[in-house]
């Protein structure tokens, strides 16, 4: 099954006490296809400037992933961010912000418009409901973040009302849902639309809510932390991708086991700067740590 995302291309000056990194690939788009790519078939969709290398995009030509989508403008730059991240690394400091071409509305191609699953990376509410609307048969599942909690609420819920599925970290759940508690959150979070929510909480893993129950899940325990620029995206790729190939299941078992998958793509991102993680991402080092993880919780036959 094709899983479709639309989100961002970046590039990113990042600091971490590992070291630092300038104009480095990035966005959500590039993350979450990097991961989502090794598991099932993927389309992108995303604006991109004139700055941005047309090598990044070689391991994901190499995995024969759908570029079609992506519209490039040869008089504008990039969009860029440069954050620093601290301490122990959970939350990252921006330091400059500048859209560039994400101040304009992405490109459908038209093949896309069958999509039957679809990933909206965190965007403007109102661009992630036109996309939406436009694709109103697929699995849809969506991110967002606290900029659009506070400034675009109404469009937000009305947004949470067309998904099935929605993934954001905890301090954004709890925001959205006005409860400080994460269970209550997440339940909350459900009775405003989607089916499924996952919520993530970084170096302490990744809360799953849906119908069938509640999944929680530790992060993989890695002692290498790097970068945690687009661990969040990586996260979604490989649930999302992990769903996909299991044919859009969204049983409880295909749930529990794709946040296992999540998870594992989030520890390659982390060990490197950029996307370098997952662009080196062994088959059988991918193996091996989900066996790893799953060894730590109670599975299903």
């Amino acid at each position: 099954m094709h899983l479709t995302v639309f989100g961002s291309v970046g590039l990113d000056d990042v600091e971490t006490p590992a070291g630092r990194v300038e104009s480095a690939v990035g966005g959500s788009a590039v993350y979450f296809s990097l991961a989502a790519s090794l598991f099932t078939d993927v389309r992108v969709a995303a604006n991109v400037g004139h700055d941005f290398p047309d090598a990044a995009w070689d391991v994901l030509r190499g995995r024969g992933v759908d570029l079609s989508g992506l519209q490039v403008f040869a008089d504008r730059p990039n969009f860029r961010w440069k954050g620093r991240y601290r301490g122990d690394m959970n939350e990252a400091e921006t330091l400059d912000t500048q859209l560039n071409v994400l101040a304009e509305p992405p490109r459908i191609p038209e093949h896309y418009l069958d999509a039957r699953f679809l990933f909206l990376a965190n965007s403007a509410p109102e661009t992630q409901l036109m996309l939406r609307e436009r694709m109103p048969d697929a699995v849809c599942w969506a991110d967002t973040m606290n900029l659009w909690i506070d400034t675009a609420r109404p469009a937000l819920e009305a947004l949470l009302g067309r998904l099935d599925g929605l993934v954001l970290n905890d301090g954004e759940a709890r925001a959205l849902s006005g409860e400080h508690n994460l269970v209550a959150a997440g339940e909350r979070l459900r009775e405003m639309g989607p089916r499924v929510v996952v919520v993530k909480k970084g170096e302490h893993g990744a809360f799953l809510f849906a119908p069938e129950g509640r999944f929680s899940l530790p992060a993989y325990p890695t002692t290498r932390v790097v970068d945690p620029t687009g661990a969040g995206d990586s996260f979604a790729g490989g649930l999302l991708g992990s769903l996909a190939a299991s044919g859009g299941h969204q049983d409880f078992a295909a749930l529990r086991r794709a946040m296992v998958d999540g998870t594992v793509c989030a520890s390659l991102t982390v060990e490197h700067f950029s996307t370098e993680g997952l662009e080196r991402a062994d088959p059988a080092e991918l193996a091996r740590r989900t066996a790893e993880l799953r060894s730590f919780v109670e599975w299903p036959a």
